[in-house]
């Protein structure tokens, strides 16, 4: 089924859950027509019921798979004005201590899905950038991006690529009218990302804030064209500078307080 014409656009990954349910949700209220990507097809049909959405059942950690997927959302869409890449998976434990079977899941997930998809659904993007005068990306990273978490490598290392291909896309395409935004969360209580042991604290459970807030985060981005926004602002926006300022010490600091990374993606994928 296609848009009608005069729709928007938006393909948000991971949203069978957490964040890219959130999402979905704020994009539809605000008259986005949303393409719902994730593994969880009875999630994503029951969603798209409820927002006139549609479905697309895709492993992104597969690479055949999501150049499939993008094929068929072109050929329903050859306009796309918006793409949420958000799904992602956690990983507790060091890199050299992590199966390597699963810190290449990470990284296939977490990082280089969301390069292919946003690499196969480009043309849509530049289509509507010509016709409309705009399209956005916006990819879901991680204050985990910022900052290194030695009991989450492989988490960390692919939301610090992540963060690295978002601002490098920026630039690689502000001339040609696609805008790239960096969302940075903190800890997300999802279900992928539930925060037990914080939530038991009666201090740290201050530094949880639940999807929707990610999501109200990721419209408003997109609307005012902010590229980098940090959720909640404090105290993630300072550890980050610590981080870039004083590695050691942001290292240390991390290894004392909590050791896990917050979480920025909470999405099947």
């Amino acid at each position: 089924m296609s848009a009608p014409r005069d729709a928007r656009v938006a393909v948000v990954t991971g949203a069978s859950s957490g964040i890219g349910e959130a999402t979905a949700r704020a994009l539809a209220a605000d008259g986005w027509r949303c393409v719902l990507l994730a593994r969880r097809e009875d999630r994503l049909r029951a969603l798209a019921a409820e927002i006139d959405g549609e479905v697309e059942v895709c492993d992104l950690a597969d690479r055949d798979a999501v150049e499939a997927t993008a094929a068929r959302v072109l050929a329903r869409h050859p306009t796309l004005h918006l793409l949420v890449n958000n799904a992602g998976i956690p990983a507790r434990g060091t890199i050299v201590d992590l199966p390597a079977e699963l810190v290449e899941r990470v990284l296939d997930v977490n990082i280089l899905a969301g390069v292919r998809l946003t690499r196969a659904l480009l043309p849509a993007l530049r289509a509507a950038a010509t016709a409309d005068g705009g399209a956005s990306i916006v990819n879901v990273a991680s204050v985990a991006g910022t900052m290194a978490f030695a009991q989450a490598g492989a988490y960390a290392a692919s939301k610090h690529a992540q963060v690295a291909f978002s601002r490098t896309l920026h630039t690689a395409l502000r001339r040609e009218r696609i805008r790239v935004h960096t969302i940075l969360p903190g800890f997300v209580e999802t279900e992928g990302f539930p925060q037990t042991a914080l939530l038991e604290s009666p201090v740290m459970r201050r530094l949880v804030v639940g999807p929707e807030r990610i999501a109200q985060a990721i419209v408003r981005a997109v609307e005012s064209g902010r590229a980098e926004v940090v959720v909640p602002w404090f105290p993630y926006r300072l550890a980050g500078i610590v981080q870039g300022v004083s590695p050691g010490l942001a290292s240390r600091l991390a290894g004392r307080t909590v050791g896990r990374p917050p979480a920025g993606t909470a999405g099947e994928p």
